[in-house]
């Protein structure tokens, strides 16, 4: 069976983290897809990650550089990095290297059976308060809208390029609250989900995290906010059930 792939990232201010990170790409993917190709997105950032991609890309024709001249969002970049993927799989996760990509393989068996599988840290390797954080966004995720994953933001999933046409000119969340609108907007469009628990997420060695910042989390909260008021308006939420509850949550 033929099977075409992009590897997809979004990167801000990850200079030091994209040479590894091509790297584990030309590494694991070979073996695993018949063509694929690589695509970094450049949300703005200060450093010289632009420059590292464009370099790399000059000796691997399968990368590809797409730049936001300014930083626009996490959510952004990741969506603007699956919109321009042309293989009929689409893998997307951070540039920041806390990934074992061998374990691409395991989502890759499960697609066969679904449209989308999502891969949730077993066990999740980020300081407590980040590791409490997503537990508590998760929850909340699950009350507002019922249930979609156990790891909602966890940056390691893979879908066919069918859930991407349907659902992009529906996102409306550039921030961090992108992976619960999608998921969110994929169940209620009828797609398959399937679960994969990934093992080999790491401690970040490299580059700076942005997501516990002040700003970050405001912007979440107000796009989730949105998020929920923008369904009411479209009609598409009525009722909805919490996992392990009888009840709903309107």
């Amino acid at each position: 069976m033929r099977r075409s792939l992009t590897i997809s990232m979004p990167a801000f201010n990850e200079a030091e983290n994209i040479p590894g990170m091509v790297a584990d790409v030309l590494r694991v993917v070979p073996r695993l897809a018949d063509e694929f190709e690589i695509i970094v997105v450049d949300d703005g950032s200060r450093d010289d990650t632009a420059v590292v991609t464009q370099t790399l890309a000059a000796q691997h024709p399968e990368l590809k550089l797409v730049q936001h001249e300014v930083n626009k969002g996490y959510g952004t970049a990741v969506l603007t990095g699956l919109t321009h993927a042309s293989k009929e799989l689409v893998f997307f996760t951070d540039a920041d290297r806390q990934f074992d990509l061998a374990e691409i393989e395991k989502l890759l068996a499960k697609i066969e059976t679904a449209d989308l599988v999502v891969g949730y840290r077993a066990p999740r390797r980020d300081p407590f308060m980040r590791r409490l954080n997503g537990k508590g966004w998760s929850w909340l995720v699950t009350l507002l809208f019922g249930y979609t994953a156990r790891d909602i933001d966890c940056a390691f999933k893979l879908m066919r390029r069918s859930v991407i046409e349907r659902l992009q000119d529906e996102i409306s969340s550039g921030g961090a609250t992108f992976s619960a609108e999608f998921l969110v907007r994929a169940k209620r469009a009828g797609f398959k989900i399937a679960e994969v628990p990934i093992v080999g997420h790491r401690p970040r060695v490299a580059g700076n995290p942005t997501g516990a910042k002040f700003s970050v989390i405001v912007r979440a909260f107000k796009e989730l906010v949105q998020f929920r008021l923008g369904l009411r308006r479209e009609g598409r939420l009525v009722g909805v059930k919490v996992k392990g509850e009888r009840g709903t949550a309107v």
